[in-house]
């Protein structure tokens, strides 16, 4: 599997949450490979299976999210601007000149509006989500021909691979989780699989993590992990809070999480020396398994996260290697038998 290839097709399509149906249907014809049952459900979800023929297996979730952070269109001011707000947490202080992609009924690209350093009087001013214009070069009349309120707008900055293994886009939250699951079934294909598996691709997770609370009451697994992207240190970040890029997913400790599955993860980690991080966290995790693990009578969970730069901005960074080291152990322990 060229995990490059992969990464490039699924952060090439637009997933802004609540409209991840592009996202969705590109996933949804990789997993297909792994798990010919695969569906996109009502709820925007990409849900397959892959199966042990024993009965008496764990049942094992694997999610990663498929929307994206982004903005929503609010409107078209009188001289043809399009104003918005926010979907899902984003730094403002980047926003300004940054290129975006409009989803109407035909894709258009635009520019956030910026106010030159000669004319600003070198203040500093934070813009807020409702002061942010964005610049087409259509007039309101023609805009309104294409966009309408409710419509998706993405950030425009493609992938790029950097020096070594280290990789740009816009999306990469969570779209390198998907990859790394899909690493790890194409790690499995060829086994014998001794637990039942289902892979879930969950929408609005940036909103709240809806689609991943509707599709785990259908599904109802045993186990849960959250595979998503947690900090990379940056310079002047605090390493306490931080993992490291190229030093292998990290397994998330926390009192909202099953110690059994977190020791699990760690115990075959060292038993295949796969390089792991420890990420340990006081409380909920701000990811999918928060709503996995009270889900019904409860959903043993856990979080595997892949170190990630930048987060919630149009340009994250991870390593490539990390995420072939997600997708290696969860193969490694899926095919352990006994996960907990």
């Amino acid at each position: 599997m060229n995990l490059h290839k992969i990464i490039e097709a699924l952060t090439k399509t637009d997933g802004v949450s609540g409209s991840e149906l592009s996202a969705g249907n590109t996933a949804l014809s990789l997993l297909k490979t792994y798990c010919s049952d695969a569906y996109i459900d009502n709820f925007g979800n990409v849900i397959g299976t892959f199966s042990s023929s024993d009965c008496s297996a764990h049942h094992i979730l694997l999610d990663a999210h498929i929307d994206q952070v982004g903005f929503i269109i609010t409107s078209v001011t009188d001289d043809g601007f399009v104003k918005v707000s926010n979907i899902g947490g984003l730094d403002m202080r980047i926003m300004p000149a940054q290129n975006v992609l409009i989803h109407g009924n035909k894709t258009i690209k635009g520019v956030i509006a910026s106010v030159p350093p000669h004319l600003s009087n070198n203040e500093q001013k934070v813009p807020a989500v409702t002061e942010l214009l964005i610049d087409t070069g259509y007039s309101k009349s023609e805009l309104m021909e294409i966009i309408t309120p409710g419509d998706r707008v993405s950030f425009d900055t493609p992938f790029m691979q950097l020096c070594g293994d280290h990789a740009t886009a816009h999306s990469m939250d969570d779209r390198c989780g998907i990859a790394a699951i899909l690493y790890a079934l194409e790690l499995l294909k060829d086994k014998s699989v001794s637990n039942n598996v289902t892979v879930l691709f969950s929408s609005q997770e940036e909103v709240g993590e809806c689609g991943a609370e509707t599709a785990v009451y259908n599904i109802d697994p045993d186990i849960a992990v959250a595979v998503d992207v947690s900090f990379a240190l940056g310079h002047g970040d605090d390493p306490v809070k931080c993992g490291k890029l190229g030093k292998g997913p990290m397994i998330g400790i926390s009192p909202t999480l099953s110690v059994d599955i977190s020791q699990s993860l760690i115990k075959t980690a060292k038993e295949n020396n796969i390089p792991w991080q420890s990420e340990v966290m006081n409380g909920t995790t701000g990811t999918n398994a928060d709503r996995f693990s009270v889900s019904r009578g409860g959903i043993k969970s856990c979080t595997l996260s892949v170190p990630l730069r930048y987060m919630h901005t149009p340009s994250e960074v991870i390593s490539i290697e990390d995420i072939r080291n997600t997708g290696k152990l969860l193969a490694k322990w899926i095919m352990g038998g006994s996960v907990c």
